[in-house]
Formats: C-alpha cells, sequence, structure tokens
C-alpha cells in the first residue's frame, strides 16, 4: 500500500516536472523568437527583402517596424510599405487593409493618396470576367472615383481615368450579357431593361451601339415600334457607320418602318444632345 502511494507521487512529480519544462521550453522559444531590434535595423532589413522581392518577408518586417517601435516616425513610413510589399505580393486583402489603416491613422499625410491608390488598384485588380459575379468590379469603380475626386490632378488619378473607362466597359459588358440571356428566353421586358442600364449608365461605353440594337429589336418584338424606330434613330445619328444601325435599319424595313426621332422618349432623352 505504501509502495503505491510512492509510485503514485513518483508519477505525478514526473508529470509535473515535464510539464514544468515544456512551459520554460516554450518561453524560451517565445522569448528567442521576440527579439527587440533598433529601429533602423528592421527598417532596413524590410527595404532589403523587397529589393530582393521577397515581399512576403518584406511585409513582415514592415509590421514588424510599427510591432515594436509604435511611436516612431519609422512606423508610419513602415504601414505603407508594407501596403505596398503586400500588393506586390498579390495579396490584395492584405493591402487593402493595410492602406485603409494608413489612410485612417494619418488622413493629412503627403503619401495618402498613394494609399488611396493602392487600395483601388487591388479592387482593380480582382475584376473577374463579365461571366462571374461583378461586385468587386463595383467596389474598383467606388475607389477609382473616390481617388480622383480627392487628389484630381495627381499622376495615381491620372491612371485611375483610364481603370475607370475599362471598369465602366467591364459593368456594361455584365449588363450585356443579361441583357442577351433574357432576349433568348423572349423575356424581352427585362431585356430592355438591361440596355437600358447600359445607354443611361453606361453611355461613353463600347457596348451602347449594340444595346441601342437590341433596344430597337426587343421593341419590335414587344409590338411597340414606336420605339424601336427611336432607338434605331439615336443609334443612326450617333453611330451612323456602325454594322448595329445596319442590322437595327435591316429590321424596322423588314416591318415596312424607317428610324424616327422622339423627344419625348426615354431614348432620346438619355442623349438629349443629340438633336
Amino acid at each position: 500500500m505504501i509502495f503505491a502511494k510512492i509510485s503514485r507521487f513518483r508519477h505525478l512529480f514526473i508529470v509535473g516536472a515535464c510539464a514544468l519544462a515544456l512551459l520554460v521550453s516554450a518561453c524560451g522559444d517565445e522569448e528567442n523568437f521576440y527579439v527587440e531590434r533598433p529601429v533602423e535595423e528592421l527598417y532596413n532589413g524590410a527595404m532589403d527583402d523587397l529589393l530582393d522581392e521577397s515581399f512576403t518577408e518584406a511585409a513582415q518586417g514592415f509590421d514588424e517596424v510599427e510591432r515594436q517601435h509604435p511611436y516612431s516616425v519609422w512606423a508610419t513610413r513602415a504601414q505603407i510599405m508594407a501596403a505596398y510589399a503586400y500588393y506586390r505580393n498579390n495579396d490584395y486583402d492584405e493591402t487593402i487593409i493595410s492602406a485603409g489603416r494608413f489612410i485612417k491613422l494619418h488622413p493629412g499625410h503627403r503619401d495618402v493618396a498613394y494609399a488611396y491608390y493602392l487600395s483601388a488598384v487591388s479592387y482593380y485588380e480582382q475584376i473577374s470576367d463579365v461571366g462571374r459575379d461583378q461586385n468587386m468590379t463595383a467596389l474598383a469603380l467606388l475607389s477609382l472615383e473616390e481617388l480622383v475626386r480627392r487628389f484630381p490632378d495627381t499622376t495615381y488619378a491620372r491612371d485611375a481615368r483610364l481603370k475607370i473607362d475599362l471598369t465602366r466597359d467591364h459593368l456594361a459588358g455584365k449588363e450585356m450579357n443579361i441583357g442577351r440571356y433574357y432576349l433568348t428566353r423572349e423575356n424581352y421586358v427585362a431585356a430592355v431593361n438591361r440596355f437600358r442600364r447600359v445607354i443611361e449608365r453606361f453611355q461613353t461605353t463600347s457596348h451602347v451601339p449594340e444595346a441601342l440594337h437590341r433596344v430597337t429589336e426587343s421593341y419590335l418584338a414587344l409590338g411597340v415600334p414606336h420605339e424601336a424606330q427611336v432607338a434605331a434613330a439615336v443609334l443612326g445619328y450617333n453611330f451612323p457607320g456602325s454594322e448595329w444601325y445596319l442590322d437595327s435599319y435591316a429590321l424596322l424595313e423588314g416591318v415596312d418602318l424607317r428610324p424616327a426621332e422622339d423627344k419625348g422618349s426615354w431614348i432620346s432623352q438619355a442623349f438629349d444632345s443629340i438633336f
């Protein structure tokens, strides 16, 4: 009985000793992991990683600058550089988070326009093809437009304007895809609504001529020839050499109609400067 108690006590002692050893070892590992280093050393090390295109290590290094020296001027620089490193690493979600944090903490900083730019292009880089959800495209458009509105005279704004045109064209392409789908299903009212969005919201895109032709086609199918004539007239006035106008003209001609303007039509009002 006494021997059993001694054995049990010895077992508990060994388990306790092992647990203590593991705890000490873990503390030692943590102590080795976190070593406070001079801010210049940390920052320059992260810059070296960036120049070596070791972008993951660079981002981590810049984050470490802020973690160890949060109130230094180096921390502010490191925040924007971390966002850039994440962007170069194609880690767009982290770029948006880092850039957004920089904007929130330093709204008056000289590099804040660049932070807005990094955030906007990170959305832009995630745009998918028109057959998929375009939520990211819409976010990219909003971010790019905000950049242009806040910093209109910067080089970032000039690049953003080009990307805005491409983004709007992409969103118009999505609407066209849906409109064509409804058209093939003979759901002409839904088709007109989609093509109308392109005409009214994305008037400067390359999709407008086809949208006007599809409206002509849809209204004829719905038995609303007058609006079909207006759509063809607007198409012919704005895009006289377009193959879509030739197709629309042929559709009208097939039912003894001709393009005709009507300033009261929503189509004419969408192009209020054409007549």
